[in-house]
């Protein structure tokens, strides 16, 4: 048998091979490496664009890996270094077989296996989308700053040439340098140079002091084009375009975001040369904050409910028979990109005087273009702008946004500004009803009639809990911890019919229909269509600290705790249980 101190010399002495014999293939495969690299540049310096796009994507999900594996051996190599520790400790006192050290570091060595990491986890990326830009900044440099986009082939067709002059705003707060002249750029290369009058630039109060120092330099390739504004302290969205507009000396005014890509811009002026009172929206696609390719959305038009929050209606079935997706399409609502006669939008009052950082802005502006004798077409919030549009333009129908919101019908608490300079000018301009708007121009969006009452419901045996929608796909409520989210709305009508969760179905308000299945303890929620054709019960007695009864079943809904000790609500004969709703009309 070997003596101890002869294993320990086999064993240093295997162990200085190893590591020599590793330098040697790290020195071979780092030459190779760079060999290999050199020779793919110069493949890739020859690619097109499209797959240069591709193979910079690649290289780096290959960075990561080859990364994670670096950091794997290095951790495996710190591992090994304390095992040989360890063994020489052992030696010195006890008798292990060398056999079984080594096959023991063999089989840890072979379980081992590098993680497989996808590239959009990426550790080395992962805050492209959770940094101050929200983007891939590193990218955005990389790419170059003309993009071609494809066009509909019946786009490609004359346009008359008397066209208005055109400015554009541009908004931006905090944004890359390299996402601002990617958006200049774009706008200059799609827009013909005798129509582009000028390009406003309104920073509401970047923080990133670099920027403006950057864009005064940008603004010297084109004299005269670029005007820069900025505000002092923050003014808000609405109130920046409004700052662009009154510099604006262009016939027609595009209001965008900074961070956009354009296409060509005679569509637009064409339509709106025809008709100054129309407001016009681009169809607009999404940029993938990390790739940047573009992501296609489907067609629609745009709406809102009654919060009231922009959303996407389907299409017109009139608009559909055309044929034609050059034909712009009649649209209730607009978003917060769009293209107007400057005089027309000044005269109508701008955007959104009296409205605070974001939300309602646009649907205050889409009401009134519409009800003061405009028209907006679609080319293929806080509670307090909430408030202030309702009590402006949606006269006898204003109290569903207050429902909406769950706030009280008098002394709301919430100060919506003065509206007085707004609602002379609607008295000036002769402006239609909001049921004229609800008739001709938005039929989708159902009022709600016959409320008695809204807003949370609680149960006295928890009123720390409350009624909730839970899961839309589970279609059963639940019992939750109470909260000001839309998911524990509850309205009561006249007829008696609970609803649970927030307005969002503007043509088919009565989802969410709390009903009594007939069989079970679980109360669910259905589509008052769909459970009046079954002839469920849906029928429910109820008055203020009182129980909530099914007409049919006689049934009460209540709550009790499952075997979890969590509340669930349930159907069962009824006890002494009570409920409250935080507000009666």
């Amino acid at each position: 048998m070997m003596s101890r101190r002869n294993v320990l010399k086999i064993l240093c002495i295997g162990l200085m091979l190893a590591i020599a014999i590793t330098v040697l293939l790290v020195f071979y495969t780092k030459r190779t490496l760079q060999k290999l690299i050199l020779r793919s540049l110069q493949k890739e310096l020859h690619l097109p664009l499209s797959e240069w796009n591709k193979t910079v994507i690649k290289r780096f999900s290959h960075l990561e890996v080859d990364l994670q594996h670096l950091k794997e051996s290095m951790k495996l190599g710190m591992k090994q270094q304390e095992n040989v520790d360890s063994t020489v400790e052992r030696v010195k006192y006890e008798e292990h077989p060398v056999q079984k050290a080594l096959e023991a570091k063999a089989s840890e060595t072979k379980e081992h296996k590098p993680k497989e990491i996808l590239f959009p986890d990426a550790q080395l990326f992962r805050q492209w989308g959770e940094g101050p830009f929200g983007y891939n900044v590193y990218l955005s440099k990389q790419l170059p700053l003309n993009r071609n986009r494809p066009r509909h082939a019946r786009f490609h067709k004359a346009y008359p040439t008397q066209l208005p002059s055109l400015g554009v705003i541009l908004i931006f707060v905090n944004e890359a340098l390299s996402i601002i002249e990617w958006a200049i750029t774009s706008i200059i290369n799609h827009t013909p140079s005798q129509l582009l009058k000028e390009i406003i630039l309104v920073d509401d109060f970047s923080s990133n002091s670099k920027c403006p120092k950057k864009i005064k330099v940008y603004n010297q390739r084109y004299p005269g084009l670029l005007k820069i504004i900025w505000h002092t302290n923050p003014k808000c969205l609405a109130q920046a375009h409004n700052t662009g507009r009154k510099v604006a000396i262009a016939d027609v005014i595009v209001i965008l975001d900074a961070h956009v890509e354009v296409n060509i811009d005679e569509p637009i002026l064409a339509w709106i040369q025809e008709d100054h009172t129309m407001i016009v929206s681009p169809v607009f696609d999404n940029i993938h904050f990390d790739t940047f390719q573009l992501e296609k959305y489907a067609l629609a038009v745009d709406g809102f409910i009654w919060e009231p929050w922009c959303c996407y209606d389907p299409l017109p079935k009139d608009w559909i028979d055309l044929h034609n997706v050059t034909a712009p399409v009649k649209s209730p609502s607009i978003m917060g990109i769009l293209a107007a006669n400057r005089i027309f939008l000044g005269v109508i009052g701008s955007l959104g005087g009296g409205m605070l950082v974001y939300g309602g802005k646009n649907v205050e502006l889409s009401l009134r273009v519409w009800q003061c004798g405009g028209r907006i077409e679609i080319f293929l919030a806080l509670k307090h702008n909430a408030l202030r549009v309702a009590e402006i333009w949606m006269d006898e129908y204003k109290y569903v946004v207050y429902v909406a919101w769950n706030i009280p019908l008098q002394n709301t608490g919430i100060d919506f500004g003065d509206i007085s300079s707004r609602m002379a000018l609607r008295k000036k301009l002769k402006c239609k009803t909001f049921d004229w708007y609800l008739k001709n121009v938005y039929p989708n969006l159902k009022p709600i009639h016959n409320i008695v009452g809204y807003g949370r419901m609680k149960n006295t045996l928890d009123e720390n809990i409350c009624l909730d929608q839970g899961l839309v796909s589970a279609n059963t409520s639940i019992m939750y911890y109470c909260h000001e989210y839309s998911t524990q709305n509850v309205y009561y009508h006249l007829t008696r019919e609970f609803y649970v969760g927030p307005l969002i179905e503007e043509a088919d308000p009565d989802d969410h229909c709390l009903t009594d299945p007939g069989n079970g303890e679980k109360p669910t929620l259905k589509p008052y269509s769909k459970v009046a054709q079954n002839r469920l019960h849906i029928y429910w007695d109820f008055k203020l600290g009182r129980a909530v009864m099914n007409k049919a079943t006689k049934r009460c809904l209540e709550m009790k705790k499952d075997t979890l000790g969590i509340y669930v609500p349930v159907l069962q004969t009824c006890t002494t249980q009570v409920w409250t709703i935080q507000y009666t009309v």
